[in-house]
């Protein structure tokens, strides 16, 4: 992490196409950590940072889903925008969380 930057949230979780990770949220940025686990001895281990998006290419934020709930996301890239879904446990306190990080991000 960079000078002053505070993690807000983490958790472990899993997108639609990148496949499970972990999920951070800091005053800066949202990223996204690779795992890869093993069932025998119950390890996870830490891959590649898939996702690093500073807050102020976030440019709209969602939940859906009614069983399986996501948070989801919209940020601007080189190749244009892109959307990510994140199967996280609570979606309310996600959104919130991230809507309140990319306010204060831009302000």
């Amino acid at each position: 992490m960079d000078e002053g930057e505070k993690r807000l949230k983490q958790e472990d979780c899993s997108e639609d196409s990148l496949g499970s990770g972990i999920l951070t949220l800091t005053n800066k940025r949202l990223a996204f950590d690779k795992t890869r686990a093993r069932m025998m001895d119950f390890s996870k281990h830490m891959g590649d940072t898939i996702l690093d998006i500073t807050l102020d290419n976030v440019t709209k934020t969602w939940k859906e889903g009614l069983l399986m709930k996501k948070v989801c996301f919209i940020v601007k890239t080189d190749d244009g925008e892109k959307t990510y879904k994140f199967g996280v446990f609570n979606t309310k306190s996600w959104l919130k969380s991230i809507d309140e990080a990319v306010s204060d991000y831009k302000n």
